[in-house]
C-alpha cells in the first residue's frame, strides 16, 4: 500500500524499526537549526565595522547589526560569538585596512619627524574620505562607553600608537636625527593629540585641506636636524 509521501507502508515500517538510539542521533543531526549561514562573512564584518565607526561601541546594538549585516542573530553569535567579540574582530580589521597608514608611514620613512608627517597628511585624507564614516574608529567608538573592557582595549591601542612614535623618535635621538635635548615622549604625545584632535574635527565637517592646515601647523614645532638647538 502506498502512502501519501509516495513510499510503501512496507518501507515506513521498515525504517520505523532501525529507528534506535543510533538512528535518532543521526536524524537529530539532520534536522536544521536556525538559518543557514549561508551569509558572505567578511561582507557581514565590513557592514559591521560601518556601523561600529558611525555610531560607536556603545550605541551600536545587536538589533542595529543583525539588521545591517542582514542576519538573524543566531547567526551572528555562531559566526562572531557576542558584540564584544565582533567588535574586537572588526578593530582588527579596521587596524590593517583604514587605519593601516600609521603602521606603514613608521616602517617605511627614513625618520620619525617624516614619518609623522606622512601620518598626519594620510589621517586627514583617510578622516575625510567620502564612502564611510569621518574621523577614526578607534577615536569615535570610545565616546560614551561604558563597557570598561572595551574602553581599556580601544585606550590600549590609543596609548600603543603613542608608545610607536616615542620609539621612533628615541631612535633618531640615538642616532643623531634629532637633539639629545629632544623631549620624545612630550613630542609623541603631541602627536597622538593631534591625530585624536583630527578624528573629531573631521567627524565635525572640517575638510582634508582644513585638517592638511593643522598638520602643516604641527609639523612645524618639529627640529629638522640633530644639529638644531632652537
Amino acid at each position: 500500500m502506498v502512502n501519501d509521501d509516495g513510499t510503501t507502508r512496507a518501507e515506513s515500517h521498515g525504517t520505523a524499526q532501525a529507528e534506535g538510539p543510533g538512528a535518532a542521533t543521526g536524524k537529530a543531526k539532520r534536522r536544521p537549526r536556525g538559518r543557514p549561514r549561508s551569509f558572505d562573512r567578511e561582507t557581514a564584518l565590513e557592514k559591521a565595522l560601518l556601523a561600529f565607526w558611525e555610531h560607536g561601541y556603545e550605541a551600536t546594538s545587536i538589533s542595529d547589526l543583525t539588521r545591517v549585516m542582514d542576519i538573524g542573530a543566531p547567526s551572528l553569535y555562531a559566526a562572531f560569538g557576542d558584540k564584544r567579540s565582533l567588535f574586537e574582530e572588526v578593530v582588527q580589521v579596521y587596524g590593517a585596512t583604514y587605519g593601516s597608514f600609521t603602521d606603514r608611514a613608521l616602517a617605511e620613512e627614513p625618520t620619525a619627524r617624516a614619518a609623522v608627517e606622512r601620518v598626519l597628511r594620510e589621517a586627514a585624507a583617510a578622516y575625510t574620505e567620502p564612502g564611510h564614516p569621518h574621523g577614526c574608529l578607534v577615536v569615535h567608538a570610545a565616546a560614551n562607553c561604558s563597557t570598561p573592557e572595551v574602553e581599556q582595549s580601544l585606550r590600549d591601542r590609543r596609548n600603543a600608537d603613542i608608545a610607536a612614535f616615542e620609539s621612533r623618535i628615541r631612535a633618531d635621538v640615538a642616532a643623531g636625527a634629532l637633539a639629545p635635548v629632544t623631549d620624545a615622549a612630550a613630542l609623541a604625545r603631541h602627536t597622538g593629540a593631534m591625530i585624536q584632535g583630527m578624528s573629531q574635527q573631521a567627524r565635525d565637517g572640517a575638510s582634508r585641506e582644513e585638517l592638511e592646515a593643522v598638520a602643516e601647523i604641527a609639523m612645524s614645532i618639529w627640529p629638522r636636524t640633530g644639529t638644531h638647538t632652537g
